[in-house]
């Protein structure tokens, strides 16, 4: 069994996060049932960007990395505090110890932030929220050769630019943990069409 950690936020973006559970889920439901996801955060309870609360499985201190193989990360809105759980010190180190791993890490939009901001994409390709120069200046701050493309996958980690490609980059995620072929079918059984 693969298994998923999903990082939620405050402010999390509801229709990225919902790409890497609906993905993960059609796989263990309709697919090979061999992945499965689980939420975790910094409080049991998580509001989303538009303050939709959500009790999350674990709380992030109470995480074994290695007993999971990826770290999907959903973008947010600083208007409802993204940053201040995505910046945290005990996020971060999350993130580090994933990447020692060489772990996957896939991220939506600004998710790609706090992979920067963990100093592990320092001289790798990345990229992040395109519509706002602000969000690249940050990403290529950190010393990442940023990228202008939806979707950069770097040896582990997975960056893209907006919500509108959140089920790419979950479908990808699924590749990585299960098979091109695997990936696929649930793709087309799910309704989306072959890439």
């Amino acid at each position: 069994m693969k298994k998923v950690l999903l990082f939620l936020a405050d402010g999390f973006e509801t229709l990225e996060a919902g790409a890497f559970i609906d993905v993960i889920g059609w796989n263990q439901v309709e697919g090979d049932s061999k992945t499965q996801l689980f939420s975790c955060g910094l409080r049991r309870e998580v509001k989303s960007s538009f303050n939709q609360r959500v009790v999350v499985d674990y709380l992030i201190g109470d995480i074994n990395p290695e007993e999971f193989d990826a770290l999907a990360i959903p973008g947010g809105f600083e208007e409802y505090g993204y940053y201040n759980d995505a910046y945290s010190d005990e996020f971060l180190k999350l993130i580090r110890i994933f990447n020692a791993h060489g772990k996957i890490i896939a991220s939506v939009c600004v998710g790609s932030l706090p992979i920067a901001r963990s100093g592990i994409l320092i001289n790798r390709r990345a990229t992040t929220y395109n519509k706002n120069t602000l969000r690249i200046e940050e990403l290529a701050s950190y010393g990442v050769n940023v990228i202008e493309e939806p979707i950069v996958m770097d040896c582990n980690v997975i960056t893209s630019w907006d919500p509108s490609t959140a089920a790419d980059v979950a479908f990808l995620l699924l590749e990585r943990l299960t098979t091109k072929m695997q990936s696929d079918y649930i793709r087309k059984i799910m309704g989306f069409k072959l890439k």
